[in-house]
């Protein structure tokens, strides 16, 4: 090959490359773009993912302490039964008049402090009311005319809800119908 053509050959080899780059710049422009826009898109995916994240989290912290003081109350259920008890036993005795003033105080400060910290009681109120498995625990069934099958007729032990979660069902006798057997 002569020079001539030799760089004939060069000036068209250059001219083919910038006109592959010409339409590569377009590429690369609409390859870049789309890169760009795939990150927007994870960093807003990563960006609810940290909110998620957080919301949970103050979700979870509000939870536990919500629930801080089961512990500690379902440690101190069994002295206000026991001051239930006391109440119960002492209040047919004229001579322990005032002790049983005191008891009835204490186990009333013990209730309301109770009840402050996010306590219901399910108890004596409960009764004719339906039977709901999710808060009464059936130990017995009565026959009872004056009150619907199906209700509370007793409550044996009260029960405990700390806010939304039960902590203890109230021990229930739980009205049925007569049978006509019996009769």
């Amino acid at each position: 090959m002569s020079a001539s053509e030799q760089a004939s050959e060069k000036q068209e080899t250059i001219k083919e490359e910038e006109e592959i780059k010409e339409p590569s710049l377009e590429e690369e422009y609409a390859r870049v773009c789309a890169e760009l826009e795939d990150q927007k898109k994870e960093s807003l995916r990563i960006l609810a993912d940290a909110e998620n994240l957080k919301k949970r989290l103050v979700r979870e912290k509000e939870e536990f302490c919500k629930f801080a003081t089961s512990g500690i109350i379902e440690s101190i259920l069994p002295v206000v039964d026991n001051l239930e008890l006391a109440l119960q036993h002492g209040k047919n005795d004229q001579a322990c008049d005032n002790l049983v003033q005191g008891v009835e105080m204490t186990l009333n400060i013990f209730k309301e402090v109770l009840q402050k910290n996010g306590l219901t009681i399910i108890g004596q109120d409960h009764v004719g009311a339906p039977f709901d498995p999710s808060i009464h625990e059936a130990m017995s069934q009565v026959v009872d005319p004056q009150m619907d099958s199906g209700c509370v007729n007793q409550v044996l032990q009260t029960g405990y809800k700390l806010h939304d979660r039960l902590l203890r069902p109230a021990k229930v006798v739980v009205t049925k119908q007569c049978d006509t057997d019996d009769k």
